[in-house]
């Protein structure tokens, strides 16, 4: 997909009109309207640039809701165990 422009005139007061050669023309000064791609290569860089630091942030995110139960056991446990330590301790 590709949008024409004339890069002279305000875009807000663009309008196209056809040559005899069937070339788009400018409507207000009547220079060549330039092809402009959908994507360019700057907003594809951006994108892997913003991916690249955003991805592992959802990833994280990801993973500490999926094993937030499992954590919680884990604590638990932890505790478990130091509760058994001590009163095993004070039976000595």
């Amino acid at each position: 997909m590709s949008r024409y422009y004339c890069p002279y005139c305000n875009s807000k007061y663009q309008f196209k009109s056809i040559s005899n050669t069937g070339k788009l023309l400018c409507g207000l000064c009547g220079e060549e309207m330039i092809k402009k791609s959908f994507i360019n290569i700057k907003q594809i860089i951006s994108l892997t640039i913003v991916i690249t630091f955003v991805l592992p942030l959802f990833y994280t995110l990801l993973f500490s809701i999926i094993n937030k139960k499992e954590f919680k056991k884990d604590i638990y446990k932890i505790s478990n165990t130091k509760s058994l330590r001590s009163s095993n301790l004070s039976k000595l």
